[in-house]
Order: C-alpha cells, then sequence, then structure tokens
C-alpha cells in the first residue's frame, strides 16, 4: 500500500461512458466494463466517490438552444444522471463492490439524499458512493459537481476521466503538432480556455489546491496504473 498515491479520489466521468456504439442510451456491456474500472482501484484499497454525467441521455444545452428554460433544461439533467448513477450501482453491486448513490435532488425511493458525513462514513467503510444529480442546481456542470464534491469529502485528488490521453494546446486530431502537457497550473489552463473541464471547476480546484488528473479512461489501466505512480495524462496543480 506504500505505493498508492492517494487515499481517497473523486472519479468523475461523462454519462457518454456508460453509452452503447450510437453514442447514446445505457449500454449494460459498457456499464459492465466501467464497473470493473473501478473494481480494479478499489481493489487497491483506495476509497473511491464518483460523479458521472448526463450526457448521453440529456444535454440541457440542447434544451436551452430550443429555446426551453435553462433551469428546466438542467433539471432533466440532473435527473438523467441519476438514471446512470443507478445503471453503475447496479453493475458495481454485480462486480461485488458494496455501493450508494446519493442524490442531490431527493428521490427517498431510490437514492439517499446527500448528506457529507454520511458519504464519508461510507468511503470509510469501503463503499463506493456515487453522487447523482450534479449539485442540485440549474447553470453547474457536473464538472462543478466534480470538483464541489471532492472538496467536501477530502478527496486527494479529481480524476477527469475522458476519451483522450492528455491535455494538449490544440485538437490533436485536427494539429498533429499540438503540445502535450505533461503538468499545466491552473492561471494556464484557465488564460489559455482549454475545454477539457469548465472553467468554474478549475477555479474551485485552484482555491482549494486539489490536483485535478485528467486521463483517457479507456486505456488499460490508466487510473490503477495513475494511482500507482506512473506518469499518465496531465496533471492541473500550482506550478
Amino acid at each position: 500500500m506504500s505505493s498508492i498515491q492517494y487515499s481517497r479520489v473523486l472519479l468523475k466521468m461523462g454519462g457518454e461512458a456508460l453509452a452503447g456504439p450510437n453514442g447514446y442510451g445505457i449500454d449494460p456491456v459498457r456499464a459492465t466494463e466501467v464497473a470493473q474500472v473501478v473494481k480494479d482501484v478499489y481493489d487497491l484499497g483506495v476509497q473511491v466517490a464518483i460523479v458521472i454525467g448526463g450526457g448521453n441521455l440529456w444535454r440541457g444545452s440542447v434544451g436551452s438552444e430550443m429555446g426551453m428554460a435553462r433551469a428546466s433544461a438542467d433539471h432533466i439533467g440532473m435527473i438523467a444522471t441519476v438514471m446512470n448513477a443507478l445503471a453503475l450501482q447496479d453493475a458495481l453491486e454485480r462486480a461485488g463492490v458494496v455501493t450508494r448513490v446519493q442524490t442531490a435532488v431527493e428521490m427517498r425511493t431510490i437514492a439517499e439524499p446527500y448528506i457529507r458525513l454520511r458519504a464519508i462514513r461510507h468511503l470509510d467503510k469501503g463503499r463506493v458512493v456515487i453522487f447523482g444529480g450534479g449539485t442540485g442546481n440549474p447553470y453547474f456542470t457536473t464538472d462543478s459537481a466534480g470538483a464541489l464534491r471532492a472538496m467536501e469529502i477530502g478527496a486527494d485528488v479529481l480524476i477527469k476521466a475522458t476519451k483522450v490521453d492528455a491535455i494538449y494546446d490544440a485538437d490533436p486530431i485536427e494539429n498533429p503538432n499540438a503540445k502535450r502537457f505533461e503538468t499545466i497550473s491552473y492561471i494556464d489552463f484557465l488564460n489559455m480556455r482549454l475545454r477539457v473541464m469548465d472553467s468554474t471547476a478549475v477555479s474551485l480546484c485552484m482555491d482549494n489546491d486539489l490536483p485535478i488528473v485528467v486521463l483517457n479512461f479507456w486505456q488499460e489501466n490508466s487510473v490503477k496504473r495513475y494511482l500507482l505512480g506512473e506518469s499518465i495524462g496531465t496533471t492541473i496543480r500550482n506550478v
């Protein structure tokens, strides 16, 4: 256990992690794959909390563009994140990992309401905790929810799970000369207006000196390897 870098992590992933081949909906096979990645980290003895988005089911920005009230569109998105949280909970439970879902929007018949000390208690007892419902407020992304929950539970690091292996100064697909960052400061990230993570979330982490790691969730054992000390992805921190 001495080689483990962090004892408690907040894993932030997009809802697309659970999507099927067409990029939409919840695919039980993908849910099982995601659960196995989480279980591999959990089996290291690391306490794992998760915030998952809802983009595979609904994007509030799309509703807003069509004339829907932003608050209504975002509330639908919050419910979508809870659907994803329940699907992932089921996959984790089937993999043998005791899991609790807590929601910022109360749905007592299917999940616990979010209570900070109860969440910490679950983690201390060796349970994975999935936070659904975002922050419970419109106009905030699930990235911001991930940063907020990470602070509240005392996480050591916020891991942003994506489809890219690091942060670049341009799209590496469109620009083969794009510069890859191994480490970047919060201020530089914000000044460069990089879009890997929203500015509110990064600012919150900066104010509380919480490191953010951006990595490719689907790269073999990427999260596990990072926690074991391997240099993977890009770290956003005070440098």
